[in-house]
């Protein structure tokens, strides 16, 4: 697998938008809408690649020198179980902190949050509802 960023606007964030699509947003009967992908051109995006092909995805926000929000990790179907989702998210870190971020926020699906809490990251406040189900917010300090 190589780990790699995602320009705005090539064939690659294309595929980037029809994962995240597939994956997280059809379950919920929300297509991404234009208000869901405004902004997306200042964000950061990364992708897990076999091959060639786009098996995993995730964006990066920076909201300050040193912070910034984890939105929409995503992982093909075929390729769950296999510690993908593990890998996007200890290599976009080790991305982040070489280029001066120091925390990162994100807003875990509450099935989600077992698998960030064994990445470190620590729930922030109740649970709250996004895109039509339960949420926490969750931090991490990069060291």
């Amino acid at each position: 697998m190589i780990f790699r960023e995602i320009f705005f606007g090539p064939e690659q964030y294309r595929r980037a938008l029809a994962l995240r699509e597939e994956i997280l947003r059809a379950p919920l009967g929300l297509p991404l809408g234009e208000d869901d992908l405004q902004g997306e051109s200042d964000q950061l995006h990364f992708g897990l690649f076999d091959n060639g092909e786009l098996v995993a995805c995730v964006i990066a926000i920076p909201l300050t020198a040193e912070h910034a929000r984890i939105r929409q990790t995503a992982v093909a179907e075929a390729y769950r179980g296999q510690g993908l989702g593990r890998s996007i998210m200890t290599q976009l870190e080790t991305t982040l902190a070489a280029r001066g971020f120091a925390s990162l926020s994100l807003h875990a699906r509450s099935t989600a949050v077992g698998f960030y809490e064994k990445l470190g990251y620590q729930t922030v406040g109740s649970e709250f509802i996004e895109v039509s189900i339960p949420h926490r917010k969750m931090v991490k300090r990069l060291t």
